[in-house]
């Protein structure tokens, strides 16, 4: 089965109906919800806004300690929000490329998409405990991001073991729906 062409592939990402579909749609969304709180993050970091509100009081969360401390600043020369923006981005597009049935006529993408959300969820984990460890506190807005990229681990596994499969010799014929 070839590719879809620019306008079957228009069609399939708005009006597909596929399981593996859903999924994506909802790891786009927890991406750019990821953009979202790196947005707000970047506004504080470099200078935009003066204070970033915290959840209900709790001593965990300190969002203008940890987002102006050394560890906030100490990749690439730049605040790390902004990094965390591109990083989501990134994800984003990986979901969003391809048509409804890539996992069987290209693999790779969701190969990529997958991994790419594990690399997201391990970076988070490692740099909150960066976080904790500098600070003996945390960024509610990072931590919300580093929920979302575990999510969306979750939501790439059936169409990454799909793709797998496919790759491996184990192939099969996508169910198509009545487009």
């Amino acid at each position: 089965m070839p590719n879809p062409s620019p306008l079957q592939l228009s069609h399939e990402l708005r009006e597909g109906v596929s399981s593996d579909l859903t999924r994506r749609r909802w790891i786009i969304g927890l991406s750019l919800f990821g953009t979202a709180m790196g947005q707000i993050v970047s506004l504080y970091q470099t200078g935009i806004i003066k204070h970033l509100p915290d959840p209900p009081p709790h001593s965990l969360f300190n969002a203008d300690k940890v987002d102006a401390s050394t560890y906030a600043y100490k990749r690439m020369a730049t605040p790390d929000a902004l990094l965390m923006v591109v990083n989501y981005g990134i994800t984003a597009a990986l979901a969003s490329a391809g048509g409804e049935h890539r996992a069987i006529q290209s693999p790779l993408l969701p190969v990529a998409m997958g991994v790419k959300t594990l690399i997201d969820t391990g970076t988070a984990v490692k740099l909150g405990q960066e976080e904790w460890q500098e600070n003996k506190a945390l960024c509610a807005y990072c931590q919300v991001a580093t929920i979302a990229s575990i999510a969306s681990v979750v939501l790439a596994a059936p169409e990454l073991i799909k793709a797998v499969k496919q790759l491996f010799g184990r192939r099969t014929q996508p169910a198509i729906a009545n487009n």
